[in-house]
């Protein structure tokens, strides 16, 4: 099974949320450490602010972070927000096939089975799991993108209170 480019970009988005949080990331900083367009990463910063995964915020100094804790945001959940279907083959859905062999297929029955396994995988792995190793993740960023103390030092108000 292949995901596609926007469900991965979607996932590196809120990756990098985790790995920040609480401080403020930018679309820029997306674009940049994962070689991707602006637009798109705009385009998937949206739709997460929109499923409540992402808060947003405008401006000069604006960015997003994550609007929930990451141990909450499953990773599977993602891909079902973002993945237009995951019907793998043809026959998965109704509306399209035109097999003859719907009902009796044993191929049909084990694509299922192996899409089922596959989200379930998915489903029991959150962002928490997926940014767990934040030093490492960090430190293979750094090169990448020549971070600078305004860039992802940003630390909203409240939060620097909890510091």
């Amino acid at each position: 099974m292949k995901l596609t480019s926007y469900t991965n970009y979607a996932l590196r988005t809120l990756q990098l949320a985790a790995v920040h949080h609480p401080a403020l990331v930018r679309v820029e900083d997306v674009a940049s450490i994962h070689s991707l367009a602006k637009p798109h990463v705009r385009k998937v910063v949206h739709e997460l602010g929109r499923a409540g995964l992402l808060e947003t915020q405008r401006g000069r100094n604006g960015g997003f972070r994550l609007a929930l804790p990451a141990e909450s945001i499953v990773v599977g959940d993602v891909v079902r927000l973002t993945e237009v279907s995951l019907d793998v083959v043809e026959c998965f859905n109704p509306e399209t096939n035109t097999c003859p062999l719907i009902g009796v297929c044993k191929l049909s029955r084990a694509m299922q089975q192996a899409t089922a396994a596959f989200m379930s995988v998915l489903d029991d792995l959150t962002l928490a799991d997926i940014s767990s190793n934040r030093v490492q993740l960090l430190n293979r960023i750094a090169p990448l993108h020549a971070m600078d103390e305004m860039s992802f030092g940003r630390v909203p108000a409240s939060s620097k209170d909890r510091q």
